[in-house]
């Protein structure tokens, strides 16, 4: 730096090229926008998530896991095949972990969030 003094706003990334924006919708963009928000605060919408938070779980656990995305193998019977062994494993992985009383993974909290909650 050549001594000159950074603003909150510019280390942030708060400001563009010509300062601050306001990103306005066209009328009907917005009321769509703000009906799909209410929506999401209905009992209706919150049970069918999750549906989609159960299965998005259950995909990240045999990423995790299972390591699905990279396999060992090449050719895609070989992949094909760890695929389907991964999910009877992780099946087992989750009724030993009920069977035994594992609790299940807590959501992540920040390094932030838990200063704030330990103050």
């Amino acid at each position: 730096m050549n001594g000159a003094i950074i603003s909150r706003a510019e280390l942030l990334g708060l400001t563009t090229k010509w300062g601050r924006s306001l990103i306005l919708l066209p009328r009907e963009q917005q009321q769509i926008l703000e009906e799909r928000r209410a929506e999401q605060q209905t009992d209706l919408w919150k049970e069918r998530y999750d549906v989609r938070a159960g299965v998005e779980g259950t995909i990240s656990q045999a990423v995790r896991r299972a390591h699905l995305r990279h396999t060992p193998y090449r050719g895609q019977s070989k992949t094909h095949l760890t695929n389907i062994l991964s999910a009877p494993a992780l099946n087992i992985t989750r009724v030993d972990a009920w069977q035994n009383g594992t609790p299940l993974g807590a959501t992540h909290v920040s390094h932030l969030s838990r200063l704030a909650l330990s103050a």
